[in-house]
């Protein structure tokens, strides 16, 4: 039997905080137009954002939660979407912007602005508290999705995520708890869990994704068939450390299975990549741009 979505919120300790915008201002491009943004939480702990758009948007229109990836960059965050990191074609945001988005992307706990705290430390802290450092992260891209869809610009029945790495399973994670996001396309990161431990590849993931009795519940397969029967693209390399190919397809069969009984296997896709490590190729790009095409 699946988890239930309370039950896996609760495993995570998710809540949506409250998410103010405190602060904004315009950096007009050639083709597209970036927003600088600054958000308060209660309590007063500050989040950079940066959205990035079509420069003229006086209708609404799609819109993407896009979740940055880790990478050990602890200095990047937010930045990965005006600026791209090592493992990018390149910076998404321009390019989302030209196909139409509207897209935010917010600093994670620990990364960018955010980084005077450690993953460790964080991790440790959340878990002391009975918390859980994904957890918080989820609650805040949910906060973030609460205020995309506010915009004046965008149609909130068109929301769509996406990211690579973490960005990938926050992607993942939250699509099946929250059914706001209307299509979900994830890069490198999607894999069994109970297999990676198997190989000893779950010790190439980070802190953040501690969560205390995960595994004697559910499984990634079995969260990301929380999605159906909604819109999901799995982008992997087959040469990605992070992924071996036995925890994909396993985590596979569970997915594809959730989406046959929800009468939706035509709308769950993996694209696997031979030959391919942990980063996006050419393949990839041209797979998520006409995947968010066809769904939102």
């Amino acid at each position: 039997m699946a988890i239930s979505i309370e039950r896996l919120k609760s495993l995570l300790r998710v809540t949506e905080p409250s998410l103010e915008l405190a602060t904004s201002s315009v950096e007009d491009h050639d083709d597209y137009t970036v927003e600088h943004l600054r958000f308060r939480l209660p309590g007063g702990t500050e989040i950079r954002g940066f959205l990035t758009r079509p420069p003229s948007n006086t209708t609404r229109g799609p819109a993407i939660l896009y979740a940055h990836a880790h990478g050990a960059r602890y200095d990047i965050g937010a930045t990965e979407l005006i600026d791209g990191r090592p493992a990018l074609l390149n910076a998404p945001g321009p390019v989302l912007a030209r196909e139409g988005y509207a897209t935010l992307c917010i600093d994670m706990p620990t990364f960018g602005e955010r980084a005077d705290i450690t993953e460790s430390a964080a991790t440790k802290a959340s878990l002391w508290h009975g918390q859980t450092l994904f957890g918080q992260m989820l609650g805040e891209q949910a906060a973030a999705l609460t205020w995309l869809a506010a915009r004046d610009d965008v149609d909130p029945a068109r929301i769509g995520m996406t990211g690579i790495s973490m960005g990938a399973t926050l992607t993942y994670f939250l699509a099946a708890i929250d059914t706001r996001i209307k299509a979900a396309a994830h890069l490198c990161c999607y894999a069994d869990f109970a297999t990676l431990i198997e190989t000893g590849a779950h010790d190439l993931h980070g802190h953040y994704l501690t969560i205390p009795g995960l595994l004697s519940e559910t499984s990634t397969g079995k969260i990301a068939g929380l999605i159906a029967p909604r819109p999901q693209l799995i982008c992997a390399g087959l040469d990605d450390p992070l992924t071996p190919p036995p925890a994909i397809r396993h985590a596979f069969r569970e997915t594809a299975a959730a989406y046959e009984a929800a009468g939706a296997r035509q709308k769950l896709v993996l694209l696997e990549e031979d030959g391919v490590g942990h980063r996006e190729t050419e393949r990839m790009r041209r797979e998520v741009l006409g995947f968010l095409r066809n769904h939102l």
